[in-house]
């Protein structure tokens, strides 16, 4: 029925146009020719200024507006940040019913005259449903990879393990160039040099053409790319000095890179290939202590260890794409990509004399134990990827367009896990040994149609078809020996279905856009144990609709409202869902749910933002998440197959715990004290509250019932100040701070990180050198450093501090050998890179 109403719809809207007049054109960046989304083109009478109507571009720039009456007019395109453009006298009368603007090219406002900085851009652009940063803004993260440029938004913080959160959520999904991914987002972005990327744009209430994944929101990476023909060719190299200080270490960490694109366009090719190889290591040490009390059997046991903690990460690919236009309405796209990532976590950790298990509340001790634990995980992931797009342009400006990937990854890597003597390695008291065996095959399948059937807005409709398949083959051992209540085969599979409808339009001073997205997901998860228990299979499926809107009115030229809602859906990993222990360490057991259920969210931001004089700039948007389901990592005793308490070993695992709320503010500033001083201030404070319950089943039958209760208020700051000496050299100070932060069972403490950059550009800006020192401390500060702690009354308490490597010196030296802008885009990993 729906479908009909839509082809009708459709065919009275053709009939009526050939008897209309339309305006049409493209709105685009004057400096490099890149479309502006959500621009605005305002229609006004010639002879009296008159409002006529007014519209906003699409995705690649585009506006038509139609019904138009014959006279005389002018149009006023506009964009916040730029100055507005006016295109007089267009005519139309009955012999000449369209009228194509071509491209309108507006040029950044606030340029300076006769100064080094004239013409720069903003660090960041506000448009109706995000904001856009300007990744060269970052010096600090030239030769790095792409994290190392959207630590400085203002929504988002990185801890000490690399995880990346956007308004303290670890769940958001990451687009490369539009399109969809499905991996963890801190292994896409990690794979992705810095120096390849042109903007970041952070969407946090996204709309229903999306998909309703990442609680957090959206983080889409445009590449770098131009609109001039020819050959651009580019090489970055990267190079790291030894580290400072030791870490009392087995080996120094070592970082370099290089990174290679080749890219050569004509009015109908578009051929690019690129290679990169990366070596970030990163050396540090970890000092922790575990108490556990065993009230069954009236013991305690204390354990404090300290020894390294490093990582080998290493990674490498190629990858080829061609883009085909035969004319103006036709585009044609073919991509391929294969990579290689290890990386080697090593955690050598001494347990001394004072291990020791006493009477509970006395200082007796009954034993006591001291050893060395030697443990090695490698994390693989290779992967082969291939797309296909292609896009038809219709003679009304409607758009057909329509999607194909697949994906093989392998996932996988052993973990090595040895108690020896603390003083006499020789000595062996256990060994441990468990792998996994992951391969994955992905498909994606889009088909999207966006059409103008009113003439206050635009409707875009389309289908996605989504498959995952998913397998694991976990074997462990214990000194040699198969151990089958821990080794198990897993297997998931899941399948979505799901179709949108969105309208936007502009009317006035306002701005509008709202739709809604159906899907359907089926998931079958199975998992069996090496021993004769038979497969057991968990099924979860649900039909839901994501309904999103979003606000925008224009107060003036220089001051604007918004307001959005968005609902999202954080899905499960197989990773996460895998019930069966893996042994992560000496102290440790890592288990997943395997009847994990998703997470459900719903989004509520206003805001505003105001452009001031002299290239100053503030905005501030004021949010509330709602999340069911939340899933968390919980800390629970460890027990043996009997029922038994492993007095040393607690166990982690993933469970849905009940509801979270997080309710705060964001704000963001640009400030220019003068021509060459350039500040960019990003802040985040925010309330958070988890509120439930979690119910865990041992393998000895017993349930456990633990309570989860936390609530906080948590902020954090990234500062970014940039001093310009003359026009080719730059000084950059960066700070990124992160506060204590609650968990479900704890706290993090806070984290901080001071970085100094200065750059130089020599021969006419084709050569352009980044000297960086990173995580500055001169053994007077803590940085690169953070405490993660987790307690239950009368069960355990947990306490880890890891400190990573400071005072980091790197240079980074980037030469292009033509003058034109990079058009290079490549595809990335749709599935597999979530399970890296």
């Amino acid at each position: 029925m729906y479908s009909k109403s839509i082809l009708v719809m459709a065919g009275l809207f053709f009939g009526v146009q050939a008897l209309t007049a339309q305006i049409s054109g493209k709105i685009i960046d004057a400096s490099d020719g890149s479309p502006l989304e959500y621009a605005t083109a305002a229609l006004y009478k010639q002879a009296n200024g008159d409002l006529v109507t007014g519209v906003v571009t699409s995705g690649d720039g585009s506006f038509i507006i139609e019904r138009v009456k014959p006279g005389t007019y002018y149009l006023e395109a506009s964009f916040m940040g730029y100055d507005t453009k006016t295109i007089s006298n267009i005519s139309i009368d009955k012999k000449q019913p369209k009228q194509d603007l071509s491209e309108v090219g507006l040029t950044f406002g606030n340029q300076l005259e006769e100064v080094v900085v004239q013409g720069q851009r903003a660090t960041v652009l506000h448009k109706i449903d995000r904001q856009v940063f300007d990744s060269k803004k970052f010096q600090n993260s030239q030769g790095g990879n792409a994290i190392d440029v959207v630590r400085n938004l203002p929504s988002v913080t990185v801890d000490v393990q690399g995880g990346i959160s956007v308004r303290g959520s670890k769940g958001f999904a990451v687009l490369i160039n539009g399109k969809p991914t499905q991996g963890d987002a801190s292994a896409i972005l990690a794979q992705l040099p810095a120096n390849a990327l042109e903007t970041v744009e952070l969407i946090t209430a996204p709309s229903a053409k999306y998909d309703p994944e990442g609680k957090g929101g959206i983080l889409n990476i445009i590449t770098k790319k131009g609109a001039t023909n020819g050959v651009f060719t580019q090489i970055n190299v990267r190079g790291g000095l030894p580290s400072i200080e030791p870490y009392d270490t087995k080996e120094a960490a070592q970082r370099y890179g290089i990174d290679a694109t080749l890219n050569r366009r004509t009015d109908k090719w578009n051929l690019s290939f690129g290679t990169s190889y990366q070596r970030n290591d990163k050396t540090g040490r970890r000092e922790g202590e575990v108490f556990v009390i065993n009230q069954a059997e009236d013991k305690q046991t204390f354990l404090p260890s300290d020894g390294e903690r490093s990582f080998d990460d290493v990674s490498y690919n190629g990858r080829f794409s061609v883009d085909f236009t035969p004319n103006d309405s036709d585009t044609y796209s073919l991509g391929f990509y294969a990579g290689k990532h290890t990386v080697d976590r090593l955690a050598d950790i001494d347990y001394y004399d004072n291990h020791a298990i006493s009477p509970i509340g006395s200082g007796n001790r009954e034993y006591t134990f001291q050893y060395y634990n030697h443990n090695l995980r490698t994390r693989k992931g290779d992967f082969a990827l291939g797309s296909f797009d292609y896009a038809h342009k219709f003679n009304d400006d409607s758009k057909l367009s329509t999607s194909l990937l697949y994906e093989y990854t392998f996932l996988g890597g052993p973990t090595y896990n040895d108690n020896l003597g603390l003083n006499d390695r020789n000595i062996v008291y256990q060994q441990e040994y468990n792998t996994n065996d992951n391969p994955l095959n992905g498909y994606r399948v889009n088909l999207d149609y966006q059409f103008r059937p009113f003439s206050f807005g635009m409707l875009e409709t389309g289908y996605q078809y989504r498959n995952i398949d998913h397998t694991g083959e976990f074997v462990y051992e214990r000194d040699g020996v198969l151990v089958p209540e821990f080794s198990s085969n897993i297997s998931l599979e899941r399948t979505i279905h799901s179709g949108y409808a969105q309208l936007t339009g502009a009317s006035s001073k306002w701005d509008y856009a709202g739709g809604v997205r159906l899907e359907s997901m089926d998931r079958t998860y199975s998992e069996e144990l090496r021993t004769a228990d038979p497969e057991q299979t968990y099924k979860y499926n649900f039909v839901k609709l994501f309904p999103s809107a979003s606000l925008q009115y224009a107060v003036n030229d220089r001051t604007k409202l918004k307001a959005a809602y968005s609902k999202r859906v954080e899905r499960t990993t197989t990773l996460k869902m895998n019930s069966f222990a893996e042994r992560e360490h000496s102290e440790v057991f890592e288990q997943g749910d395997n009847q994990l259920r998703p997470e459900f969210i719903d989004l509520v931001e206003l805001g505003v933002t105001k452009s001031l004089r002299g290239g100053n700039s503030f905005s501030a948007t004021a949010y509330y998440r709602h999340v069911d389901n939340v899933i968390n990592r919980v800390n629970t005793l460890a027990y043996e197959a009997n029922g038994a308490v492993l007095d040393s070993i607690i166990n982690r695992v993933y469970s849905n715990v009940g509801k979270s709320s997080a309710l705060g503010i964001e704000i963001g500033a640009q400030l220019k004290p003068t021509d060459n001083w350039t500040n960019y201030i990003g802040a985040n404070i925010y309330s958070y509250d988890i509120d439930g319950a979690f119910i865990f089943r041992h393998r000895d039958g017993v349930s456990r019932n633990y309570d989860v209760n936390s609530s906080a208020t948590i902020y954090s700051l990234n500062l970014n100040s940039t001093y310009s000496f003359w026009e080719n050299a730059s000084l950059q100070f960066t700070f990124n701070y992160l506060s204590d932060t609650n968990t479900a069972q704890g706290e993090d403490s806070r984290f901080y990180s001071p970085n100094l950059t200065f750059r130089k550009s020599f021969f006419d800006d084709r050569l352009t050198a980044t000297l960086q020192w990173q995580n500055i401390d001169m053994g007077m500060l803590d940085t690169n450093e953070q405490r993660i702690t987790t307690f239950k009354e009368n069960e355990f308490y947990t306490t880890t501090n890891y400190r990573y490597e400071v005072d980091m010196i790197s240079i980074n030296l980037s030469y292009t050998f033509n003058a034109i802008k990079n058009k290079s885009k490549f595809i990335e990993s749709e599935f597999g890179k979530k399970e890296f």
